[in-house]
């Protein structure tokens, strides 16, 4: 689905004040004489999930507001011909998050996980009650300590390993409590 005429300069506005223009300020937007117009707009915009309604009434963005477009693929391996092409849009909270009232945001501090493509800085969407399996990244309290490791199994008795070697694997003495698997790892390359 194309994005609707007029949409780019409501999403640059909705950026740049962290909310979106009033009725009045889409007449500027759009250069239209008419409050009728504007909302003959909005109403289309509603119609194709850019915008939607609050409770109260208010203007909010829709489903799609955020959806960013994917033009293609790479190839990460041997260089080969590409052509720019609209596949399709995504919404990445929709495509990151599968349950959202269990999903959050942690900030990396340490190397321990530096070998699995986690490092400092880096931000994870963690999901809390989700069943880890053997080799999931997981968010865990060992011991009344927090830690990031991978969650393996030796027989009955679990241990969280690091992805550096400088770190040796950890076995839980007294308790363990695995309180979040990682579903993503997001890094941004330039402010």
């Amino acid at each position: 689905m194309t994005t609707p005429k007029y949409f780019s300069s409501i999403a640059r506005f909705y950026r740049e004040r962290k909310r979106l223009p009033s009725y009045r300020e889409m007449l500027k937007l759009t250069g239209f004489r008419s409050t009728n117009a504007v909302y003959r707009l909005v109403e289309r915009f509603r119609q194709a999930d850019l915008l939607t309604k609050d409770a109260a009434g208010k203007l909010i963005p829709g489903k799609r507001f955020r959806e960013l477009r994917i033009l293609g693929t790479v190839e990460a391996g041997w260089p080969s011909p590409a052509e720019e092409e609209l596949i399709d849009t995504i919404g990445l909270e929709d495509w990151l998050i599968h349950n959202r009232e269990a999903t959050y945001m942690l900030k990396v501090s340490g190397d321990s996980m530096i070998d699995a493509g986690i490092r400092p800085g880096d931000m994870l969407l963690v999901e809390r009650g989700r069943t880890p399996k053997e080799g999931d990244v997981v968010i865990a309290e060992v011991d009344q300590q927090w830690t990031l490791k991978y969650f393996q199994k030796r027989g009955r008795q679990t241990i969280l390993v690091a992805a550096n070697k400088k770190y040796s694997p950890i076995i839980p003495q007294d308790e363990l409590n695995i309180a979040a698997v990682v579903t993503a790892v997001i890094r941004k390359y330039h402010t």
